[in-house]
């Protein structure tokens, strides 16, 4: 009996945390503002663990705090939703009409690999501000990986947190410490060219999709 108890509690524990791992790998592992940046970020081999750490942190954050109830509480504030859609719009096309200057402009100490660093603090405002005002993030995190994680008994949320963080290291590591194998592609300047061609057009239709979700706008 005990044996059959055991091994059904390390079916359980590896059901969960599979669970919460699929679920998350499934939302992160898409073409964003984040993903793009940490991407870029990557190529230059500027402070990319520190990206990579801040992302992965804040997912791990937001995911425990949709399991452990602030989900209901994103779900139903209409006025949290509506600012943050107005604040991420805003900064998405900032950084949208940067992006596609640079796709304009080639050439530039970037494209030629002798990038301008900036200051680790510099970068990471920027990817918190990519980040955290980007309400999708909250859908994704807190409310759907949360909602699903809300379902699991005991100590078996902790699990299945620790899986949907697994995924968001895994992923992010990936995505960052993995672009050094692009650097041949992005050693000619058209490359670059194309990546902040396609960062600008992404971050104006996320800028765009961000207005349309706002009350009375149709």
């Amino acid at each position: 009996m005990n044996l059959l108890a055991d091994h059904a509690t390390t079916s359980a524990v590896l059901a969960t945390g599979a669970a919460g791992f699929l679920l998350s790998l499934s939302l992160i592992a898409a073409i964003g503002a984040q993903n793009l940046f940490v991407l870029r970020q990557g190529l230059l081999h500027q402070h990319v663990g520190r990206c990579v750490a801040f992302c992965a942190t804040v997912d791990a954050t937001l995911a425990a705090l949709g399991v452990f109830g602030m989900a209901e509480l994103v779900a139903g504030s209409p006025r949290f939703a509506q600012a943050m859609a107005i604040g991420g719009a805003l900064f998405l096309l900032a950084y949208g009409i940067l992006a596609l200057r640079r796709a304009a402009r080639g050439g530039t100490a970037v494209q030629v690999g002798v990038a301008r660093t900036l200051a680790w603090p510099v970068v990471l405002a920027q990817l918190a501000a990519l980040t955290l005002l980007n309400p999708h993030v909250y859908l994704d995190t807190v409310v759907l990986i949360g909602s699903v994680g809300a379902g699991q008994s005991g100590n078996l949320k902790w699990v299945y947190i620790a899986g949907a963080s697994l995924a968001s290291v895994c992923w992010f590591v990936s995505l960052g410490y993995g672009a050094r194998w692009l650097k041949p592609l992005f050693a000619r300047p058209t490359a670059w060219r194309v990546l902040d061609l396609v960062t600008g057009i992404t971050m104006l239709a996320l800028s765009a999709g961000l207005l349309l979700t706002l009350p009375g706008v149709a």
